[in-house]
């Protein structure tokens, strides 16, 4: 069985792919996007930490980021669209199917790069908080 944080990055991916859909969701990617593939929404699980031990619980915070990729003179208008979106896809359920305390949001910046075709990305982070047993990744606490 996967883990409480792969299960996790799945749940949300397969949210925000149902979300957005038929733009899509690239968890982790390791090249660039291709002009041609976007809009699209990139996935990164920025890190996970322990914030808490208590008996044989462990309390975890999990920290992803979003980001929407769009190019053209209406960039900053597809990139908003679809973060919204996405943002709503992610909060409809703050505990994510059970599997999850809480999930809330961090931070969101917009960033434009003129030499790449007007090409805008606006990332946002959010936290997961979420509890495993202390010897067992595959349960929730």
């Amino acid at each position: 069985m996967p883990s409480i944080r792969e299960r996790l990055l799945r749940a949300i991916v397969t949210r925000l792919s149902a979300a957005i859909a038929p733009i899509p969701v690239l968890r982790q990617p390791t090249v660039p996007l291709t002009r041609e593939a976007s809009p699209a929404l990139l996935l990164w699980a920025e890190g996970d930490q322990i914030t808490a031990r208590a008996n044989h619980l462990v309390d975890r915070l999990l920290v992803v980021r979003l980001a929407v990729v769009a190019r053209g003179a209406d960039a900053f208008e597809v990139a908003d669209q679809l973060l919204v979106a996405a943002h709503a896809a992610l909060l409809a359920d703050p505990n994510l199917g059970g599997l999850c305390i809480a999930v809330r949001e961090i931070d969101a910046e917009w960033e434009a790069e003129d030499a790449d075709a007007g090409a805008v990305l606006l990332p946002a982070r959010y936290e997961i908080r979420y509890r495993t047993h202390a010897i067992d990744l595959t349960q929730t606490g």
